[in-house]
């Protein structure tokens, strides 16, 4: 009895195995190219690291022009996803306002524009005028741009640091003072040079 349960379960064993009639050297292809096709995702849902190229866009400002990041190469450019329903955007803009854009909005190797998420121009200008920054604003009215940098349903607000090159040397997520004055040293810093 003992032989015919042994027989039986290495024979079922032996047909689980095999229930697919592909090998698994044909299988491998199918699971390279779905995990291609997935992002790869870093901290905090970004969808970029320190040392990457930034991606390339072209935005509507809020005055009117256009902004495209690679026309501005050669300078140091700041990058802040926000929106007005984002309490802690709110919280941290007049920083940036105050300790970056004041200081160095007459520099010519620094540009600084806001990023503002899927909102319209009237609430992208009031928002301006409630949280009293001067700084330019682009509109990413259906967040394609963020969704280059990030998950698209991954929160704000965001800070991205580009060198002149145009590589990324600086992400920030969130309002940490902490990491809010590191990123201020490192503009500071990368201007002095």
């Amino acid at each position: 009895m003992k032989n015919i349960c042994f027989i039986l379960l290495a024979t079922m064993l032996f047909a689980c195995g095999n229930n697919n009639s592909k090998s698994e050297a044909q299988q491998a292809p199918a699971e390279v190219a779905k995990t291609e096709a997935q992002p790869v995702v870093y901290e905090n849902n970004y969808l970029v690291k320190v040392g990457d190229m930034a991606p390339d866009f072209t935005l509507k400002l809020a005055d009117g022009n256009e902004f495209t990041l690679s026309k501005n190469r050669g300078k140091i450019v700041m990058l802040q996803f926000t929106a007005s329903w984002c309490g802690v955007c709110r919280k941290e803009m007049p920083f940036i306002e105050k300790d970056i854009w004041q200081r160095h909005k007459d520099n010519s190797d620094f540009v600084l524009v806001g990023i503002d998420r899927e909102e319209p121009l009237e609430t992208v200008m009031k928002f301006a005028e409630s949280t009293g920054v001067t700084y330019p604003l682009a509109l990413d009215t259906n967040a394609d741009v963020f969704a280059s940098y990030a998950e698209r349903k991954a929160g704000i607000t965001r800070n991205i640091l580009i060198d002149k090159d145009g590589r990324i040397v600086m992400l920030t997520r969130l309002f940490n003072e902490d990491e809010f004055n590191a990123l201020v040293q490192k503009i500071d810093a990368m201007l002095a040079k």
